[in-house]
C-alpha cells in the first residue's frame, strides 16, 4: 500500500500499518502453541477442558485417518457441525491432511447440503449424530465417501460448570454404520507428510455472492493467518486471553474471529454450540472471558436480562462483532457499563475484519476503518470513478485475505473484480461513504440481500420454491424491520384461485422451515390481492421493499 490515506489520521498511535505474515501451511499456528503452551486449556466446552497439547494430537489423529482413507492433497472434505471441540480439529485436521477444508452451516436443509457437496466434490464429511437421519436421504446421490459421525458427548464432561442446551443430551446409535469420530481418536494413525504451502488452497466458504446463488470461496492458508493476525493484532488478543466463543466456526467471522485467532495467539476458546443468554453470562462470570466477538441481536437479548445489572461482566476487555449495526440505545447501554462495542465489516469473499473500529476511538453503527494492510477506494458503481470524501459509491478494497477464486465459476469470479490503474479491487456490492475522519459507513447495498442477524439471506435463492407450493400462485421475498435481527424475511404471496381462506400463514411458514436453513426461511406471511409489475410483468421487489421500510424507492 503506499501513498495518503485519510484514516491513518486516526490510526492508533501503539498499531504498526502494516504486518508480515507466516509463510507456513495454517496448522502449524496449533502445533507451535502446542508447543509454547502444552498444558494450557485451548477449549473449554462446558467444562471440558483441551490443552493444546491434546488438541494437536487429536489433529494429526483425524489428519492420519483422512490419508489412511484416501484423502489427498487438493481433495475436499466437509464440515457440517455447529461449534464444538470437534469442529476445531477436524478444520485444522483437514489441512493437516493436506486437503481442503468445506464449511458448511449446520443448519442447512437436505437439498442444500447435497448441492454444496456436489458443486466441490467433496469426498467425506463430519456431522453430528442427529444430522444422520438427513445424510441418509442424500448420500446415494453425491460424491460422499466417507462418513464420519461424532456426538456431543464425545467431549461434554460428565459434570458440566455451565448450562448444556438439552438438544446436546439426546443420544442416538447413528454412529452405527458410519465411521466413528471416538474410533478415530483413539486409532493409531499417522499423519502424512507436509505436502501444502502458504499459497496452497486451505478453506472454501460457501456465500452467494451477488446474484443469490451458492459460490465457493477458496481461500488459501496465507489468507487464513492474514484474517488471524489482524484480528490478534487490531482487538488486543493475548496469550492470556480468554474468548467467548458463540458465533459459528463456518461463517467467516467466527471461523477468524473466534477460532484462528485465538489459536494463533495461543488463547483459550469457550465454545458454546448454541446461544443462551443465561449460559452466555455464566460462561463470562467463572472462565473470565475476555474477548466476546458477537452478532448484535446476542448483545440485544443479554442487556434485556432483567437482573444484568448485578452480573459480573468486568472481565470483558473487547465486546464487538459485524454484519448487522448495533441500536444505539443499546451501544449506550454498554458505555454505561464501561464497555465500548467495536463494530467491523468483512465478508467472505475478503475474509473478516477487513474494516473496523479502533479501540480507542470506536465510532457507533460505522463499519470502522481499513484494517492492516486493506486498500479501500469508494468509487461509482458504474463508471468506477473514485468518489470524493462525504460521497456515497461501491465501497471496494484489495488486501492480501482476498479469495483465490469462486470455485469453479470463472466467469463469476472476474465479475467479482474490477482493475483500476493497474491495481485488482473486490466489488463488494455495498454502498457506503467515507467520513472526514476516514471512517466507513454503511448506505445501502447494490445487491438484493436481506441481512438478517449478520446472515446473508439471498431471496433469488428461495423464492421460486413457493411456486412449487400448490396453493400459491406468485410470491415475493423481501426484508423486514425487526428490533432483534434487524431485517426478518417475509414473503408476499399471491393465493391461487380457491385457495384463500383455506390455508394459515402458520401452514406456509412450516412449509418453508423444512425447506430453507435456519436464519433463510421467512417468518413473516402476508397473503396480498395482487403484487406490483413493471410493464413486462416482472415483479418489482423494490417497491414492496421501499414500503416496508418506508422509504422512497425512486
Amino acid at each position: 500500500m503506499s501513498g495518503y490515506h485519510l484514516w491513518y489520521k486516526i490510526w492508533p498511535d501503539h498499531q504498526p500499518k502494516t504486518l508480515d505474515y507466516p509463510k507456513t501451511p495454517a496448522f502449524e499456528a496449533v502445533e507451535t502453541s502446542a508447543k509454547r503452551y502444552p498444558d494450557k486449556a485451548a477449549v473449554i466446552y462446558y467444562g471440558k477442558r483441551i490443552s493444546y497439547r491434546e488438541l494437536w494430537e487429536s489433529i494429526l489423529a483425524f489428519a492420519g485417518y483422512l490419508s489412511n482413507a484416501g484423502i489427498k492433497k487438493g481433495d475436499r472434505v466437509a464440515i457440517y457441525l455447529p461449534n464444538c471441540p470437534q469442529f476445531v480439529i477436524a478444520y485444522y485436521g483437514i489441512m493437516r491432511a493436506n486437503a481442503i477444508a468445506v464449511t458448511i452451516d449446520p443448519m442447512l436443509n437436505a437439498e442444500g447440503l447435497k448441492q454444496l457437496v456436489n458443486d466441490n466434490e467433496s469426498k467425506a464429511i463430519v456431522l453430528m449424530d442427529a444430522a444422520v437421519p438427513l445424510i441418509d436421504k442424500i448420500k446415494e446421490e453425491t460424491t460422499l465417501e466417507n462418513i464420519i459421525v461424532t456426538t456431543p458427548g464425545d467431549y461434554l464432561p460428565e459434570n458440566p460448570e455451565i448450562p448444556v442446551p438439552s438438544s446436546l443430551l439426546m443420544t442416538t446409535d447413528a454412529c452405527i454404520g458410519n465411521q466413528s469420530w471416538k474410533e478415530i481418536m483413539l486409532g493409531k494413525n499417522t499423519a502424512p507428510d507436509v505436502e501444502v504451502s502458504s499459497d496452497d488452497a486451505a478453506v472454501l466458504l460457501y456465500t452467494s455472492g451477488t446474484t443469490g446463488e451458492r459460490k465457493g470461496a477458496l481461500h488459501t492458508h496465507s489468507g487464513i493467518y492474514v484474517n488471524a493476525l489482524r484480528a490478534n493484532y487490531s482487538l488486543a488478543m493475548a496469550p492470556s486471553s480468554v474468548h467467548l466463543a458463540i458465533l459459528p466456526f463456518f461463517h467467516v467471522t467466527g471461523m477468524h474471529f473466534c477460532m484462528t485467532a485465538p489459536v494463533y495467539g495461543g488463547g483459550t476458546m469457550v465454545i458454546l454450540s448454541r446461544w443462551d443468554r443465561e449460559t452466555a453470562i455464566q460462561a463470562i462470570e467463572k472462565y473470565h472471558c475476555s474477548h466476546w466477538i458477537n452478532i448484535s441481536t446476542m448483545v440485544v437479548d443479554m442487556l434485556s436480562d432483567t437482573g444484568i445489572d448485578g452480573r459480573d461482566l468486568s472481565s470483558l476487555m473487547v465486546v464487538g462483532g459485524g454484519g448487522a449495526p448495533l441500536p444505539k440505545a443499546i451501544g449506550e447501554k454498554l458505555q454505561s457499563m464501561n464497555i465500548n462495542y467495536v463494530e467491523g465489516y468483512g465478508l467472505t469473499e475478503a475474509g473478516s475484519g477487513t474494516h473496523i473500529n479502533p479501540l480507542n476511538r470506536p465510532k457507533l453503527q460505522c463499519l470502522g476503518i481499513p484494517s492492516f494492510d486493506v486498500d479501500t477506494k469508494i468509487i461509482h458503481p458504474e463508471t468506477g470513478e473514485e468518489m470524493p470524501q462525504g460521497k456515497s459509491g461501491e465501497l471496494i478494497m484489495t488486501t492480501q485475505s482476498v479469495f483465490r477464486e469462486y470455485w469453479n465459476k470463472p466467469e463469476e469470479t472476474a465479475k467479482a473484480f474490477i482493475n483500476i490503474d493497474g491495481r485488482s479491487w473486490l466489488r463488494t456490492g455495498d454502498l457506503a461513504y467515507m467520513d472526514e475522519e476516514g471512517y466507513f459507513h454503511m448506505v445501502d447495498r447494490l445487491k438484493r440481500m436481506i441481512n438478517r442477524a449478520g446472515f446473508k439471506v439471498w431471496p433469488a435463492a428461495i423464492e421460486g420454491e413457493y411456486y412449487r407450493h400448490p396453493a400459491i400462485k406468485e410470491a415475493c421475498i423481501i426484508g423486514t424491520p425487526d428490533p432483534r435481527v434487524g431485517e426478518e424475511v417475509k414473503v408476499c404471496i399471491v393465493l391461487k384461485e380457491g385457495y384463500a381462506g383455506k390455508i394459515t400463514t402458520e401452514e406456509v411458514k412450516a412449509w418453508g422451515k423444512k425447506r430453507f436453513a435456519g436464519h433463510e426461511y421467512p417468518r413473516v406471511i402476508e397473503f396480498v390481492e395482487k403484487l406490483p409489475k413493471s410493464a413486462s410483468g416482472k415483479i418489482l421487489w423494490r417497491v414492496l421493499q421501499a414500503e416496508e421500510f418506508k422509504i422512497d424507492h425512486k
